[in-house]
């Protein structure tokens, strides 16, 4: 941990314009899970961001999600999902109304469950997006965006059997985002 710490303070010198940001928004998200069970979540989401970086160049951003979550795929009756999402983005300035970017990162989550020898469950992440940030003014931001996340589940402990699951969710977010 301490590595990636240390690279990611040194790669923040490689910023000539850098600012802090923060950012708000919301969207839906979809998420297919893999092997035995052909089952299927969705839902909206919220999203609370921080981040340091250029619009026109790299940022490293940190977030908070919410999602609901209204599916019985690991007990009676799923609660919702909280997670925690550091990525590495970077932005091109095409000179254009927008500038579009890609972001890679990983997170972590848990939600509550219940019906199980357990009250919540937790899971990783690997993450993948890409959108478009349009200026609105100096210090505010319009940000559409596609995430994609690979998601793994710790295993459920149920009476007879300790099934895991893997799954794959989109979501399509918007917020707003304030520079300073």
């Amino acid at each position: 941990m301490k590595p990636f710490i240390l690279f990611c303070l040194l790669f923040a010198t490689l910023f000539a314009d850098a600012k802090i940001y923060f950012g708000a928004g919301g969207g839906g998200y979809y998420e297919a899970f893999e092997g035995s069970t052909d089952a299927k979540a969705s839902g909206k989401m919220i999203r609370l961001k921080a981040g340091y970086g250029d619009i026109d160049a790299y940022a490293i951003e940190f977030n908070l999600e919410m999602m609901e979550n209204d599916s019985n795929i690991f007990s009676k009756s799923d609660g919702t999902k909280y997670g925690l999402n550091v990525e590495l983005l970077k932005a091109f300035n095409l000179k254009t109304l927008f500038n579009p970017f890609f972001k890679v990162g990983f997170g972590s989550g848990y939600m509550d469950i219940t019906g199980t020898l357990q009250k919540n469950i937790h899971y990783g992440s690997f993450n993948l997006g890409g959108g478009l940030f349009i200026p609105l003014n100096e210090w505010l931001d319009l940000e559409i965006c596609y995430d994609y996340k690979y998601l793994t589940y710790e295993k459920v402990d149920i009476v007879t059997l300790t099934p895991s699951y893997e799954s794959n969710s989109n979501t399509i977010y918007s917020g707003l985002n304030v520079r300073f």
